[in-house]
Parts: structure tokens; sequence; C-alpha cells
């Protein structure tokens, strides 16, 4: 099981900007960002396949957001922008078994490792 350590979610205004770190034992294939909001389902928010460099994003995010991983840290990031009070939610870092890009994808249940999260929260 893969130990996932997320960290800088705050509260910010609209239009602003945050990076979310994810601190892996080890980082696989497949890394990815969730998200939550109480009462809903988990929602995929972006992939890395890090054997082709290839990131999947879901469409509200497309633009916004950026995922990336620096291996000397076993550090996945989430570059967020412009955000909008509905990216309020818990986000979680997660890690998949998977060693195929096609299944680098942004269903939850092939992810077997998660984080605690952290919560971002935009105010308008």
């Amino acid at each position: 099981q893969v130990q996932l350590l997320e960290s800088g979610g705050e509260s910010v205004q609209a239009g602003g900007s945050l990076r979310l770190s994810c601190v892996a034992s080890e980082l696989t294939d497949c890394m990815a960002w969730f998200r939550q909001v109480p009462g809903k389902e988990r929602e995929g928010v972006a992939t890395h396949f890090f054997l082709d460099n290839e990131q999947v994003s879901a469409d509200s995010v497309k633009g916004r957001f950026i995922i990336s991983r620096d291996s000397a840290k076993n550090t996945v990031y989430l570059e967020m922008n412009s955000l909008k009070p509905e990216d309020t939610a818990m986000y979680y870092c997660a890690s998949s078994g998977t060693a195929m890009y096609s299944a680098c994808d942004l269903w939850p249940p092939r992810y077997k490792s998660w984080g605690q999260g952290t919560q971002v929260t935009v105010s308008s």
C-alpha cells in the first residue's frame, strides 16, 4: 500500500490560484487527484501517467488545472488556476497499480491507495 500525504489546501478568493502537493512513499506509474463535496460522489480531477508523461483532466478543470510530478521528491502536484466557487471540495491524491495508460483514468475504483485529503475553499 502506497502512503500518501496531501497539503496546500486553503481558503482563497475566486480567480485565485493554489498548488496542492502530495508526498508519496513511492510514486506509481499512474497518479491522480480527485475531489469530493459532502453528499456527492468522488469526482476525478486529473491523472498523470509517468511512462508517456500524459495527463487526463476532467472537462470542468481543463485549461485551469495542471497535474505534474517530481520523481526526485516523490511528489505529485496539482496547480489550480482561475479558481471558482464550484471548485470547493476536499481534494485527494490517489495511486493506481496500473501500468496501462488506457487504465489511468478518472474512475475512482481503479485506485488502491488514497491520502487523507486537503480542503480547498473558494469564495466568491
